[in-house]
């Protein structure tokens, strides 16, 4: 008896929300840069990102397929979104409960990180109509990877009291964006 109700005392994440996407499972089977999302439990729950992960393919990406000092979907196909069922401090901005699209300005040894209230959406354009529903941003360093990453990856670093970055890495670039659990 006294097993079940420890069991019963343990909190339960929720199950984070599936990926928005626009196309079919058999859609998504067959695209070049495949649906991915990362999540991390800040307390009782969990944040998600999802985001379309293109690969090099013998391409330059920085300062080419991605260019300097214009917007960048960071990703691919539908907009890179962030799902946060609590409010956060996330890249310097202050969230409430919600989902957001996420895109980028590189400039160089940096990134302008816009988090943007159109969520369910194709990635491009980012025109008038899409910036004018930017919440904020906030422009973070970019850091040299020891190694090319072939294809973009986003991942959470282990959470340390309510915290935890989202680390983004392409060709030999990387992005930390700090994120912690705020008072509702």
């Amino acid at each position: 008896m006294l097993a079940l109700l420890a069991l019963i005392a343990v909190p339960l994440l929720s199950p984070p929300e599936p990926c928005w996407t626009r196309a079919n499972a058999v859609q998504l089977e067959h695209r070049v840069s495949p649906l991915d999302s990362t999540t991390v439990a800040l307390g009782d729950d969990s944040v998600k990102v999802c985001y379309g992960s293109p690969s090099i393919r013998g391409r330059k990406i920085m300062g080419k397929l991605v260019p300097y000092n214009e917007p960048w979907r960071l990703g691919a196909n539908e907009a890179t979104t962030i799902s946060v069922p609590f409010a956060v401090q996330f890249a310097g901005v202050r969230l409430d409960a919600g989902m957001y699209s996420l895109y980028v300005v590189p400039i160089g040894g940096s990134w302008k990180i816009y988090v943007n209230r159109s969520a369910k959406r194709w990635g491009i354009p980012i025109d008038n109509g899409v910036r004018n529903q930017d919440i904020a941003s906030h422009s973070v360093r970019t850091e040299q990877t020891r190694d090319t990453v072939q294809a973009l990856k986003m991942t959470f670093t282990p959470p340390q009291k309510n915290a935890s970055e989202l680390v983004i890495e392409w060709e030999t670039t990387r992005v930390r964006l700090p994120i912690q659990r705020t008072k509702e």
